[in-house]
């Protein structure tokens, strides 16, 4: 059979940049083998597989695969879908569509740029949540090839958020450290765990661009991404330590998080929170994405 598969590039409106990813349409009648196989031969972090939605009110169910495993959400895949699924349904202006994922139904507000180009946002289907205590900077410096006094900066520690997939998030003093970050497996596990599958987010003040809020990277070795260009999942967790350790006051706050610098992908994700009595009441991801492929597979 013949499988429609798009891809395109997230969290960036230039091709070439951003977080590529797969989407692979008709995906009814394929089993979870077949998904991940067929995600390890993309060959991309993340590969969706659209298939009909269980609630008929809703635009689609996404099933998420890395190379190496099925996530129940994440954010480029939702940013990137919902950019697509909008270009298949025409029309202009700005629509709110739901998709279902692992982690529950996902309410999404897509605006078309241009035939390629369009943006997307949702809404956190779960708010973020502390899932481990503060880990050691000793140990977290060794598994990233820094020094402990790296490991840190105003009222960020290191810890573990989940909003639906863990991250221990990394706060590290300076860009160049962020930049010399580099994983070293003797000492991942130490680090991280051996849980589920470990990730690390790590993110600094110091930002490439004025007016961006922090400066990231990711690593997950057992998901089989070395490095992720862009990784919503990850804000999404993060807005939790944001809300928390970041001095924002009540209201609406919008942030960029730049990430994929140093792999010469830049990408831009859109982080907006609202607190209210010092607590986050809700948050959402957004950003643009735009098509670069489309083709067939033969399976």
């Amino acid at each position: 059979m013949a499988r429609r598969f798009v891809t395109l590039d997230v969290f960036t409106a230039e091709k070439f940049a951003g977080n590529p990813l797969a989407v692979v349409l008709d995906a009814e009648g394929l089993d979870t083998a077949a998904m991940q196989a067929i995600a390890k031969e993309f060959a991309l972090s993340e590969t969706v597989f659209v298939l009909p939605p269980d609630d008929p009110g809703h635009r689609a169910r996404l099933r998420i695969f890395t190379p190496a495993r099925e996530l129940p959400f994440a954010g480029h895949p939702t940013v990137g879908t919902a950019v697509l699924l909008g270009r298949l349904d025409g029309g202009i202006g700005l629509r709110e569509i739901v998709v279902e994922e692992g982690v529950g139904p996902v309410r999404c507000t897509v605006t078309p740029r241009d035939a390629d180009r369009g943006t997307a946002r949702f809404d956190l289907p779960r708010l973020p949540e502390p899932v481990a205590a503060a880990r050691d900077p000793g140990t977290i410096a060794a598994a990233l090839g820094l020094a402990a006094g790296e490991i840190g900066f105003g009222n960020f520690v290191a810890e573990d958020w989940s909003a639906g997939v863990a991250f221990t998030l990394v706060p590290l003093a300076s860009r160049d450290a962020v930049a010399r970050a580099t994983p070293d497996m003797r000492h991942w596990a130490a680090a991280f765990g051996t849980q589920g599958h470990p990730a690390a987010f790590v993110f600094s003040r110091e930002t490439a661009v004025p007016g961006h809020a922090f400066h990231a990277r990711m690593f997950a070795p057992s998901l089989g991404i070395a490095e992720d260009p862009a990784t919503g999942a990850a804000v999404a967790a993060f807005a939790g330590a944001v809300a928390r350790h970041g001095g924002l006051g009540d209201g609406t706050h919008t942030l960029v998080i730049e990430q994929g610098f140093e792999m010469g992908r830049p990408s831009l994700i859109t982080l907006s929170l609202v607190l209210r009595g010092g607590a986050l009441v809700s948050a959402a991801i957004g950003g643009d994405a735009v098509v670069m492929s489309e083709g067939r597979l033969l399976v």
